[in-house]
């Protein structure tokens, strides 16, 4: 399979009642995102899942725009994502804080180029299997 096809069917595990329409979003945004190409197709999925609901289904945006810090608003509408995840099947939780793989930032949020690393970390700061 292709890596678009790996990535659409992770996020039809994680998603399972994503809109079509929503699902094309989220797959073309893992597979355009610089900071996503090195990352799993789970990890991938999940990153893009998060973030288009972020940005789409709550008020973060004008939270930053009031001055609120990237970290606070995403506090403040942890719960509204919850519940559009959760709507969609999602069965993880990102009011209940970091998720439990540690996948909880926009790819976008990342100052470096995961290709430009000298280590042997996945995008989101776990180490790679050997």
């Amino acid at each position: 399979m292709g890596r678009r096809t790996d990535i659409e069917a992770a996020l039809l595990r994680l998603a399972p009642g994503v809109p079509e329409h929503e699902r094309g979003v989220i797959v073309d945004h893992a597979m355009d995102s610089r900071g996503l190409k090195p990352a799993s197709p789970e990890t991938a999925a999940w990153l893009s899942l998060v973030a288009y609901v972020r940005h789409t289904f709550t008020d973060y945006e004008d939270l930053l725009d009031d001055g609120f810090d990237k970290a606070s608003a995403r506090h403040f509408v942890a719960a509204d994502m919850d519940e559009v995840l959760t709507g969609w099947g999602v069965r993880r939780s990102v009011a209940e804080g970091v998720d439990p793989d540690g996948e909880d930032e926009d790819p976008e949020d990342r100052d470096e180029d995961p290709e430009d690393r000298d280590d042997d970390r996945e995008p989101d700061g776990r180490s790679r299997d050997p």
